[in-house]
């Protein structure tokens, strides 16, 4: 096996005797997607370098161009200190066997720590042997549907990738896109509010007079439970206006 490049960063993901250049090119993509960039290569079918791979890895093709090279497993994750073997069956050996989420965040802590990391990923047609397995210190499994856990090699590697970018990335997990505006202050819900309670007044809306109170408790209640940004604001305000000019023009 050539030199290891050092990636102090970021985890090892070698692929074990994979079968399709196409799935290789496939995989480094996913890779890239989550600033994972060190690929190992073990024993592939069609040879290496291939054409397919690099074809399917389009922008990736960085990931191939430094992918290591190795002719059996041992080989290929000699320098490593910790390795996780993906695998969706069960297998009569003895290991943790982790989530991604949770293989990742070890695996996170294990690199900060100055150690090499490896994740094992099988062959398309039959997934990792139990001689491969037995060479890793823990198992990844996915959920997935009992009925048909079978995954494609990339989606593994995206689904492991994402994982490893949560647990050491700052991953918002709910944000508002505000499309160039701001949220309304409550000066101005207040605004707005009054407008509509004013123009719903003149129209004889709060009726009857003993209920009149609460529905303009309730209708302001409405205003302020509604996260309302400031061009949300101007267009009800706006809606309003149109709304009373329509009336004006059918009463004259």
């Amino acid at each position: 096996m050539p030199d290891p490049v050092e990636h102090p960063r970021t985890p090892a993901f070698v692929l074990v005797r994979p079968q399709m250049g196409e799935n290789i090119g496939a995989a480094a993509r996913a890779m890239l997607n989550f600033g994972l960039g060190h690929m190992r290569i073990v024993a592939p079918r069609d040879g290496w370098p291939n054409q397919a791979a690099v074809a399917m890895a389009s922008g990736a093709g960085r990931v191939l161009d430094g992918a290591q090279l190795s002719d059996d497993l041992a080989a290929g994750i000699a320098d490593c200190a910790y390795v996780f073997a993906t695998t969706a069956r069960s297998r009569d050996l003895t290991k943790p066997v982790m989530s991604p989420e949770a293989a990742m965040q070890l695996a996170a802590q294990k690199i900060a720590a100055g150690q090499r990391v490896a994740v094992l990923f099988g062959p398309e047609r039959a997934g990792l042997e139990n001689e491969d397995i037995a060479k890793a210190n823990a198992i990844i499994s996915v959920p997935v549907n009992p009925d048909f856990a079978s995954l494609n090699l990339a989606q593994c590697v995206l689904l492991t990738g994402y994982e490893w970018m949560r647990a050491t990335s700052d991953v918002t997990p709910v944000e508002s896109g505000m499309a160039g505006t701001d949220w309304a202050e409550a000066i101005e819900v207040e605004h707005l509010a009054k407008h509509w309670e004013d123009r719903l007044t003149e129209a004889g809306f709060f009726f009857p007079e003993h209920k009149a109170q609460s529905m303009r408790t309730n209708l302001r209640n409405m205003w302020s439970r509604m996260p309302l940004t400031r061009a949300d604001v101007q267009m009800l305000h706006g809606m309003l206006r149109q709304i009373l000019r329509g009336r004006d023009r059918d009463n004259q």
